[in-house]
């Protein structure tokens, strides 16, 4: 039984427990009538996605690229946990500080906690991202993201 669980299997494992969740879940969202018989609906795209991603999590475990076993030494809880701080203060500061701020600067303090010490890089990649995605969920999907601090709103 040890040799079953190597990296690559329990890593599988979790995707494929995640992709099953996803796709129950995604039988959650509600559809207007006019939607129900439609080829493509509001759950067309989470299901397509929970698909694929449990095809790939089997063949992951099907077909494991490394046989070496699995050891807790090797995840960097330390970092995992700075991770989770690091996504709660966002969503503590998404609303005071406004979309474009309080993402880029979400961004920009995980590539560096990744290893990127560069600040023109992390800025040249987080403002543009952030930047086009919001333009993209306000402009294409008609979706509305409060972009800017409530101090410079009023």
């Amino acid at each position: 039984m040890g040799k079953f669980f190597n990296k690559d299997r329990v890593g599988g494992l979790l995707l494929l427990a995640f992709c099953v969740t996803y796709a129950l879940l995604s039988q959650d969202i509600r559809l207007l009538p006019i939607q129900a018989r439609a080829a493509f609906n509001a759950r067309t795209m989470p299901e397509i996605f929970a698909v694929l991603g449990v095809g790939l999590s089997l063949l992951v475990i099907v077909f494991p690229s490394s046989r070496e076993p699995i050891s807790l030494r090797q995840f960097a809880l330390g970092k995992c946990a700075l991770f989770l701080i690091l996504m709660s203060a966002y969503g503590f500061t998404v609303r005071p500080l406004g979309f474009l701020l309080s993402t880029s600067l979400f961004l920009m303090i995980g590539f560096a906690m990744l290893g990127e010490r560069n600040v023109l890089k992390l800025v040249a990649v987080a403002v543009p991202i952030v930047v086009l995605f919001w333009l993209l969920m306000t402009q294409g999907l008609d979706v509305f993201i409060e972009p800017l601090p409530a101090v410079l709103r009023d």
